[in-house]
């Protein structure tokens, strides 16, 4: 897959990690659902992934506000998330599902990663659209 030349990777990047996100967060609910998944259940999963896809589109229009909503989020899932993951290790009293433990896993190390490039002058050149114009 080549990549757009006018598209810089960082964008690439930071829209396809919410993209994928988006899709793990509802598989990952689905596969914990009891079968016949009810509806309540279905519904739940494909908000939840339904936000990170918009946040995917935001960031792949280079909207500013979506870059400063990207940075929240990515500070919110290390602390929650990691928590989540020393609980789990731990052998804590609480039973978490093993899409918590993925989800962990995955997005840990990613917006790790992900947060200091979208904290960069280079990613603010990259967002300057606003949400409304």
């Amino acid at each position: 897959m080549a990549l757009s030349s006018s598209t810089p990777r960082g964008v690439w990047l930071s829209a396809g990690f919410f993209a994928l996100s988006g899709v793990l967060e509802i598989a990952l609910a689905l596969h914990d659902a009891p079968r016949p998944v009810p509806f309540d259940t279905l519904w739940q999963a494909i908000g939840a992934g339904l936000l990170h896809f918009l946040l995917a589109w935001g960031l792949w229009r280079r909207i500013a506000l979506c870059r400063s909503v990207a940075m929240v989020y990515c500070l919110a899932v290390v602390v929650t998330y990691v928590a989540a993951l020393v609980l789990a290790l731990a052998h804590a009293p609480l039973r978490f599902p093993s899409s918590v433990v993925v989800q962990s896993l995955f997005q840990v190390p990613s917006c790790v990663l992900l947060f200091p490039f979208l904290r960069s002058a280079q990613a603010s050149a990259m967002f300057p659209r606003p949400l409304f114009h």
